[in-house]
């Protein structure tokens, strides 16, 4: 799945931004998963959101021994049904397929999932919807 896509498809015009994903979803074995019929809803984090994370924080969790850490981030990003930007906005808060919720705040036209922006919206997949965010965001610790 590299620049392969996220649920059943990748932004048109946008591949090699979603690499990382690619690569994370690969390791955690949810690619078919995200490839089923769905529908799902992901927030999916570009490269750059990636590159956010401390240094070495990607390299360490696509290792085969932390496959059960990298399944629950990526599945926290993705969230069942395909919600629509306009149904996001009515939400406070989501529960995604990794079972914690995310908080959804909408304030002067900006959508934000926990703490990362939505940056583009509404991007048909062909068993859901792709909403494109600026950071990857982590599930609560249990």
């Amino acid at each position: 799945m590299v620049d392969a896509p996220l649920p059943s498809c990748s932004p048109r015009g946008s591949a090699g931004q979603f690499k990382t994903l690619a690569a994370a979803l690969k390791a955690a074995d949810l690619v078919a998963t995200l490839k089923g019929p769905g529908p799902f809803t992901v927030f999916a984090p570009t490269d750059e959101a990636f590159a956010k994370l401390p240094a070495g924080t990607v390299e360490n969790l696509l290792k085969p021994e932390n496959k059960a850490k990298l399944t629950a981030i990526l599945t926290y990003h993705v969230v069942p049904g395909a919600v629509k930007a306009e149904q996001v906005t009515k939400l406070d808060q989501a529960k995604t397929v990794n079972g914690a919720m995310v908080k959804v705040t909408t304030k002067g036209g900006k959508v934000t999932i926990n703490d990362a922006t939505v940056v583009k919206a509404d991007i048909p997949a062909s068993n859901g919807m792709i909403h494109v965010i600026d950071k990857v965001i982590l599930p609560p610790q249990n």
